[in-house]
């Protein structure tokens, strides 16, 4: 999961390249991400028809309850992600990002119970935090802070975080595949929306189109999952592990990206994150 997740940073950069979609082009942005969160959800629904042999349709009164999860969990999420992405590297979008896994941790005992906030995880999250703080120092500072960049990734992670809670509430009473391919098709169907309405375009190519279909895969699986495991576990739990997500984010950008990752202090706060990790699950 972390690594499917990860992997979405470098993925995004390089589309903005693929598609030469420039940095102030909001509608072109959407325009992109409608299309693979559209295109993932139809994916998710097509294999659950098949498997079940039925048509894969909410039951009466859960469409409203999907289509709030869609907003929470895709456009609103995304908007922020993609628009943020480009005003920022994406080493360290995906570094930023990693509050996905704070987040739930805090919020979750607020929702559920049986998900209290223990000194385990409260010391989890500082030692996983810490390594994030620490991959992205340079010269004891952390490299700038725009509002339109590094801040619009925090409030994609605060709106994924919120969205996790309410798909694990959803997920009592639906099936997993279900709520994951109706929130990521209504969600991508708003950005497609919002997308056309902001005058956005794409030209496609082989390239865009095979990087597309990747993309589409990638959240098709990962969401479907992620929407199980919440079903199965605790939020903060699993949430944790999104600490992981910067670790493949940053490595993968700075294999396909070419952005300098590799050094002494980015393995250093690998250890740190696997730490924190650790001790949030140590039973």
């Amino acid at each position: 999961m972390p690594l499917f997740y990860g992997s979405a940073f470098p993925s995004v950069k390089l589309g903005y390249e693929i598609f030469k979609i420039q940095g102030d082009d909001i509608g072109s942005k959407l325009l992109f991400a409608g299309i693979r969160f559209a295109a993932a959800g139809l994916m998710v629904l097509a294999v659950l028809g098949v498997q079940t042999r039925q048509r894969p349709l909410p039951k009466k009164g859960a469409f409203k309850h999907l289509l709030t999860l869609g907003i929470l969990q895709t456009t609103i999420q995304y908007y922020f992600f993609y628009v943020g992405l480009a005003h920022t590297t994406g080493a360290k979008g995906s570094i930023i990002n990693s509050f996905t896994a704070f987040f739930p941790v805090v919020l979750a005992p607020f929702f559920f119970k049986s998900d209290r906030l223990t000194a385990k995880k409260i010391i989890g999250c500082a030692v996983g935090l810490s390594g994030i703080v620490l991959i992205n120092l340079k010269g004891g500072s952390l490299g700038g802070f725009a509002w339109n960049g590094e801040g619009f990734i925090v409030l994609a992670a605060l709106s994924q975080s919120l969205a996790s809670i309410y798909s694990k509430k959803l997920a009592q009473t639906m099936n997993v595949m279900l709520i994951a391919g109706y929130q990521l098709l209504l969600g991508g169907s708003l950005l497609l929306i919002f997308g056309y309405a902001g005058n956005g375009t794409l030209t496609f190519q082989t390239s865009g189109l095979i990087l597309l279909l990747y993309m589409a895969v990638l959240s098709a699986v990962a969401f479907s999952v992620w929407t199980w495991l919440l079903s199965h576990y605790q939020v903060s739990s699993i949430s944790i592990y999104n600490l992981l997500i910067p670790v493949f984010g940053t490595l993968l950008s700075g294999l396909l990206l070419k952005e300098n990752v590799f050094t002494a202090v980015n393995i250093a706060s690998i250890l740190l994150v696997c730490g924190g990790i650790a001790a949030v699950n140590k039973q």
